[in-house]
């Protein structure tokens, strides 16, 4: 998927987005990055943190370092029970306390998502990342690499199609597909799903519960997709940061060289300020 969401169209779906209001809370919890362990720099033949170019080789074995999962104590197979079927998806968690969550769209992209994992790594946080199927499925070492540092894999359909102009069989390939990719690659399929450009329609509430998803959506919104300048998107990060802010970016779809950058400088200073960054977890 190379496609940048631009234009006219894009400006009236995320009125409509933003017009769904914020859905009923979830019980979550929140990782402390002081409790995960530390992951080692990468060796040589792997792109340092500041590059921007794709990877020398992509690891395909999960790491020995692989950071605490958030269903520790869990069983191996757990699974919370089908969700509701939800009116509006969550845009803000009101239950992470003075934490926030940082998500990333459309990819994984070989090109930018590893420097986004690198920098997530680094500073020692999780985040949520919303995978097209079709990016996936041909690239699974990144969704292995996602998993093994304990990062939420989320269902963004497979094509990043409009889905209220689809019929219900075609919503239902769209995340279907894409749930099957993560499962087969994972273990396990995805627990949260992300309408393409926050437009939502009941159709698509009744299947993604169907497929045991809730829907989230975002708080703050970088428009980083404009490409409008690292500084814009640190500013529009630092200026909206609050507690239970969901903040959207996206590690694919054009060129994300910007969005790798701004994380790099926006993410220590919300550290700095107090907040921890975190994923919610189903329980």
């Amino acid at each position: 998927m190379t496609r940048d969401h631009t234009g006219p169209e894009r400006r009236t779906l995320l009125r409509i987005a933003l017009g769904l209001g914020t859905a009923a809370a979830v019980h979550l919890a929140v990782a402390d990055p002081a409790s995960t362990p530390s992951r080692p720099a990468r060796t040589a033949g792997t792109p340092p943190a500041g590059a921007a170019g794709p990877p020398a080789n992509v690891r395909g074995r999960p790491s020995p370092y692989r950071l605490d999962p958030m269903t520790a104590g869990t069983p191996a197979r757990f699974r919370p029970a089908r969700p509701p079927v939800r009116t509006r998806p969550f845009e803000h968690l009101p239950d992470l306390g003075h934490s926030m969550v940082l998500s990333f769209d459309d990819g994984p992209d070989p090109k930018y998502t590893p420097d986004i994992l690198a920098t997530l790594r680094a500073h020692r946080v999780r985040a949520m990342f919303f995978v097209c199927g079709e990016m996936a499925d041909g690239n699974p070492d990144l969704l292995r690499e996602m998993a093994d540092d304990g990062h939420v894999v989320g269902n963004h359909s497979w094509s990043h199609p409009l889905i209220p102009k689809l019929s219900r069989p075609a919503i239902r390939d769209e995340l279907g597909r894409t749930s099957d990719v993560v499962q087969r690659v994972l273990g396990a399929p995805p627990l949260w799903y992300r309408a393409p450009y926050g437009a939502w329609n009941r159709n698509s509430f009744e299947i993604g519960a169907e497929l045991g998803m809730e829907p989230m959506a975002w708080t703050v919104d970088t428009l980083d997709w404009k490409e409008p300048g690292t500084g814009t998107i640190v500013r529009r990060v630092l200026d909206g940061a609050a507690p239970g802010v969901v903040v959207l970016s996206h590690d694919a779809g054009g060129d994300r060289s910007q969005s790798v950058a701004a994380l790099r400088r926006y993410l220590p200073r919300l550290l700095e300020s107090g907040y921890r960054i975190t994923v919610p977890q189903r329980v």
